[in-house]
């Protein structure tokens, strides 16, 4: 039984890989359209992290947050997202390939139905995200073995929670039909919310950062973790990013169960 999980997570993990090759060769074929959105994705984090620094030379401490608690936020929150939408692209447009009847083609497949649609397309500009956050981590980081083991230990959780909250709430469209301007606006809500320090935020907001938008599991506790907080922190973001992996998954078949096939005649989505 252990050798046959064994070789489903190996044979899952080498389908990403080979997915994820094809996709940047097919993106680089392009190779104009590839760095500029790389670049243009950089300067638009680097706009951000320039209006903290206009606010931390003016209010030098937040509520205990310093600027080089900000430039950490954004380093994990940049290689999460780039980690979570470079790779599993179609994560972001989920709603729309569901109310269009797009996952027809996926169905016939015989690898997962979700894996395979979602690391059907490579988002280019959270390239330039991932690279900009690893910039960040290098000047700002602890570049020891385990600084640089942690830091990405911690990305790649906060990453799976922003690809389960994407699944999640892109599979609304298998409830409610064309939802995509509701996902949208919930996909802006975690993102918009972990780009700020948490302290600024009390009472209700905090519960909800933790519960209906967990956009403190993709910020806050990161830091906290990277910051020298305990192992519990480290445990409380390992089983919420399983957790809500398994029930995004859960929400998502069965959604499919219900879904209705638009009869498009798809080569590739």
């Amino acid at each position: 039984m252990s050798r046959r999980w064994y070789g489903r997570v190996w044979s899952n993990a080498r389908f990403v890989v080979a997915h994820l090759a094809l996709n940047l060769q097919a993106a680089m074929e392009y190779r104009a359209s590839f760095i500029s959105q790389i670049v243009g994705m950089m300067l638009n984090d680097a706009i951000w992290i320039f209006f903290w620094f206009v606010f931390f030379a003016r209010f030098k401490v937040v509520k205990g947050w310093e600027f080089s608690d900000v430039i950490m936020l954004w380093a994990v929150l940049t290689v999460a997202y780039g980690i979570a939408t470079g790779i599993f692209g179609n994560a972001l447009r989920l709603s729309k390939i569901i109310a269009e009847g797009g996952l027809d083609f996926f169905l016939g497949l015989p690898r997962d139905v979700l894996l395979s649609v979602l690391v059907a397309r490579l988002n280019i500009s959270a390239l330039g995200d991932l690279l900009f956050g690893l910039i960040l981590f290098v000047f700002a980081g602890t570049l020891t073995l385990g600084g640089v083991a942690l830091f990405f230990l911690v990305c790649i959780l906060a990453g799976s929670v922003i690809v389960s909250w994407f699944v999640l709430v892109n599979s609304l469209a298998f409830f409610m039909g064309s939802s995509e301007n509701l996902s949208m606006q919930m996909l802006n809500a975690l993102l918009s919310f972990a780009t700020y320090p948490f302290p600024i935020f009390s009472g209700p907001v905090r519960f909800l950062l933790f519960t209906l938008i967990p956009a403190a599991f993709i910020g806050y506790v990161p830091v906290m973790i990277l910051k020298g907080a305990n192992w519990w922190f480290i445990l409380g973001l390992t089983a919420f990013a399983v957790g809500l992996g398994l029930f995004a998954r859960f929400v998502f078949l069965w959604g499919l169960r219900r879904y209705e096939s638009g009869n498009l005649v798809i080569v590739r989505v």
